[in-house]
């Protein structure tokens, strides 16, 4: 089977900023993304037993006890459509005390419960409450969402592998984790990830892609999707969801942070998604905050204010810009996919891709 290429290695790049060294969330320093990918079975769908397409994603801001070391954070809500645990005492609070954990729709609690026994087995604590954060997508098209195959398990799996070595190096995208079952533009969707570096800072961004019509894809400016001959899904894929989160190690407050968070809906924006009314765009983002707010400001080639936040607008860039190829890296890496009852997702195809571009005049650079 040939390696499917990410953005930047077929000759695509996205803005104008450059990206960290794995260009991934793990860019930011002690950030660990860990999967646990579950896929058994085909044919017709037996509710309970499968065919099984899932699994979960966590992300963690450091390598310590979240609960005891907490970040800061915000979370912003573009469309609620969604079933999300913990966001609410993010918003009120501003901190989080778990990992970040994706999944596929009806997992959500299943996945909340084993984290609090994660805490007592691994943390070996037993807080007197405990915020799981948890965020869905929902991958029924190709799982059988309802039996809710995601077990403690493949929760614990999950983050230690986030809180590994290998947990904070390149991270592995398309068909995996929460993104497994998952179709982004009527294509296979699912994990993907990108950063951008701004001077001293960096701004990391993975995206849980399930949302989206065909005919809207836009990749780098190019329509895409008006173009493309790839059969679309049956069913499903006609506007679903995207989980964004957003990472950096500049010390920022909360509200400054949700303010960082409302832009990543713009990067969403630029590939193509309106935000469908069954649609639940949701972007958590959260401060590590390794680098002062002074130390950036002395990096910036202009003098800015302080008072003024107007250091906030690299940031802002770097967010849309990570977004928006976290989202396109997300369709490069993932692979066709056939799920419950036949149902048959396909990859973006990459050949396709390059005549579209030349027909637009665009040259790719590989």
């Amino acid at each position: 089977m040939t390696r499917r290429l990410r953005a930047r290695e077929f000759g695509i790049e996205i803005g104008t900023m450059k990206p960290g060294r794995f260009n991934a969330i793990t860019d930011v320093d002690g950030v660990g993304v860990g999967h646990s990918t579950i896929i058994r079975g085909d044919g017709a769908l037996k509710v309970g037993e499968g065919p099984v397409r899932v699994g979960v994603t966590a992300i963690v801001p450091h390598q310590g006890n979240l609960y005891y070391e907490k970040v800061t954070a915000a979370v912003d809500v573009f469309n609620a459509f969604g079933k999300a645990t913990g966001l609410l005492q993010v918003m009120h609070m501003g901190v989080i005390e778990t990992p970040i954990m994706l999944t596929d729709t009806l997992n959500t609690w299943l996945v909340a419960d084993a984290v609090l026994d994660y805490f007592k087995e691994r943390y070996h604590i037993t807080p007197r409450t405990l915020n799981p954060i948890v965020c869905e997508t929902n991958g029924s098209f190709l799982n059988d969402s309802f039996g809710r195959h995601v077990r403690k398990k493949h929760v614990f799996e999950a983050i230690d592998r986030a809180r590994s070595p290998e947990g904070r190096g390149p991270v592995e995208e398309g068909n995996v984790g929460g993104g497994t079952p998952m179709i982004g533009y009527g294509l296979k969707g699912g994990i993907g990830t990108s950063s951008r570096v701004c001077g001293p800072v960096t701004v990391g961004v993975l995206v849980q892609l399930n949302c989206g019509r065909r005919e809207d894809l836009i990749i780098n400016g190019v329509p895409v999707g008006r173009e493309l001959k790839v059969p679309k899904p049956r069913l499903g894929g006609l506007e679903g969801s995207i989980i964004v989160v957003v990472a950096t190690d500049l010390a920022l407050d909360s509200r400054q942070l949700w303010k960082v968070a409302k832009r990543a809906i713009l990067g969403v924006a630029r590939t193509g998604s309106f935000g469908g009314a069954t649609s639940g765009d949701i972007t958590v983002a959260f401060s590590t905050g390794r680098i002062s707010k002074e130390e950036f400001i002395k990096s910036l080639p202009e003098r800015v204010d302080l008072s003024s936040e107007e250091f906030l607008n690299p940031i802002y860039k770097a967010t849309v810009e990570a977004t928006e190829e976290a989202i396109i890296n997300a369709l490069f890496k993932a692979e066709t996919m056939i799920g419950i009852n036949g149902n048959i997702c396909y990859e973006l195809p990459l050949e396709e891709v390059e005549e579209i571009f030349e027909k637009y005049g665009r040259k790719l650079g590989k």
